[in-house]
């Protein structure tokens, strides 16, 4: 159901059950599902572009330029629940409600930046040869009815698989990881990695005393997440960090 593969990003051996270049087409393939999830494709144009801008910044520095993930930025219209996911090979969304949260770009791009280190760790690969999500297929080859040509898919299989990955929840060890991949990358593309900080604190008081927010639902608490970032960041000792520019 899986097979070892040493990431390109981080040399470590893991157990996934894609190659990358089946992750890319996976990512492809859910995104419509993943968007029609969550209210659509937001109209915001200017909201759109600076996600955009933020993210190529973001991806054309550090670890995140020599990936073989093609990223692409995505804000979507839910008004309500607040959330950021990035799907296998580079597929990353933030919905409206965590958007209006924030205040800054620096939190903007720690929220990216956190996204970026699930794909770059391929954290979806390995949740799915752990769940063995196509119950007796390998997910291979459920991708391999995907035509690249058409963009669609020849079998129910891969529907299952889409609907498997809009459930799909990362464990607290995965989170982890990825703020301090997110520290590193915002570092490098001269943000401000303090704001990561600052995002913890906006959804700790979002909270409130009722349900957490979807992005923190399956997370370490916010005060374990905050005290991690804070150690990330002083062994990463970035000599210069922006100003947190608001918008």
């Amino acid at each position: 159901m899986s097979t070892s593969s040493k990431n390109p990003v981080t040399g470590e051996t893991q157990r996934v059950a894609l190659s990358t270049d089946e992750e890319i087409i996976l990512g492809l393939q859910a995104r419509p599902a993943m968007a029609r999830q969550f209210g659509g494709f937001d109209p915001d144009a200017g909201a759109r572009e600076r996600i955009d801008s933020i993210g190529k910044k973001l991806t054309s520095v550090g670890f995140a330029r020599s990936t073989p993930y093609k990223f692409d930025f995505h804000l979507l219209a839910d008004p309500q629940t607040v959330n950021a996911f990035a799907l296998p090979g580079g597929q990353i969304f933030i919905t409206r409600a965590l958007y209006d949260q924030l205040k800054t770009e620096d939190q903007l791009a720690g929220v990216l930046a956190h996204e970026i280190g699930h794909v770059v760790e391929r954290h979806s690969a390995e949740q799915m040869a752990k769940a063995q999500l196509t119950s007796g297929l390998t997910t291979a080859a459920v991708v391999a009815t995907y035509d690249q040509d058409s963009g669609a898919s020849r079998g129910a299989a891969m529907a299952a698989l889409v609907g498997q990955l809009v459930t799909m929840k990362f464990g607290r060890a995965d989170e982890l990881e990825s703020d301090e991949w997110g520290v590193r990358l915002t570092s490098k593309a001269g943000y401000d990695p303090r704001a990561m900080i600052d995002v913890m604190e906006i959804l700790a008081r979002a909270a409130g005393t009722n349900r957490p927010p979807e992005f923190l639902s399956t997370h370490p608490t916010s005060e374990n997440r905050i005290a991690r970032i804070r150690e990330a960041i002083a062994r990463n000792s970035p000599e210069q960090v922006s100003d947190s520019a608001s918008w």
